[in-house]
């Protein structure tokens, strides 16, 4: 077996002194268009383009705060009613987590009838 060095390169970014561009790299950043994003998007195999379906089923923050308000809940409320930790709802709401499939699944029945939701886990 071959001997390996692995080396790990830190970086901070540091939002009071941004890396600066090269000339060379403000000049190819200056060429850059929407019409040649979008042509090159579907070639990117790190970050292809989302079909119309993935689109559509997307998470997005605000529909969970949208659900609560329609509801008429508080967060507290919301999370004490249907099992939700209350910290991981409102990391939910403000964008900084995601709920995982299983997450979103139970956030779309409680969408589609929070009440026999709360039923059931009352009698449970």
């Amino acid at each position: 077996m071959r001997n390996a060095l692995i080396v790990t390169v830190g970086y901070i970014y540091d939002p009071a002194n941004p890396p600066k561009p090269t000339q060379e790299q403000r000049t190819r950043l200056d060429g850059v268009t929407e019409e040649l994003i979008e042509a090159n998007a579907p070639g990117d195999p790190d970050n292809p383009p989302l079909t119309d379906v993935e689109l559509a089923t997307a998470f997005r923050s605000g529909d969970i705060r949208d659900l609560r308000q329609r509801l008429g809940l508080s967060q507290s409320t919301f999370a004490q009613r249907f099992g939700v930790n209350l910290r991981t709802l409102q990391e939910w709401e403000q964008g900084r987590r995601a709920p995982d499939q299983i997450a979103r699944s139970y956030l779309r029945v409680i969408s589609l009838d929070p009440d026999a939701v709360a039923r059931a886990l009352a009698a449970a």
